[in-house]
């Protein structure tokens, strides 16, 4: 997906505008969860995020999703991963 579908999509879904996210390489986060919901469009790099167990790797034009409060992990492969994220509060649904 390109920059500007995924802002489209976004905005079509009632998502505020995205912001940048950047992180280093070969960093992990152990087991978390966000109080927001989330939609990122990979622009640099992969992260790999394991819910319940299961692992999936995204990469250049990939979009991921998290649901709030949803347990996961994630590491940032050998040349970290940036990309854009659009974030909704369960209060704003």
């Amino acid at each position: 997906m390109t920059k500007t579908e995924f802002i489209h999509m976004l905005i079509e879904e009632g998502y505020p505008r995205p912001i940048e996210v950047r992180h280093d390489p070969g960093v992990s986060l152990g087991e978390h969860a966000h109080p927001f919901e989330v939609y990122a469009l990979i622009l640099e790099g992969d992260i790999e995020l394991i819910i319940q167990g299961e692992s999936s790797t995204y990469k250049l034009g990939d979009i991921f999703y998290l649901g709030a409060q949803e347990l996961h992990s994630e590491s940032y492969g050998k040349e970290g991963v940036f990309y854009l994220a659009s974030r909704r509060s369960v209060d704003d649904l």
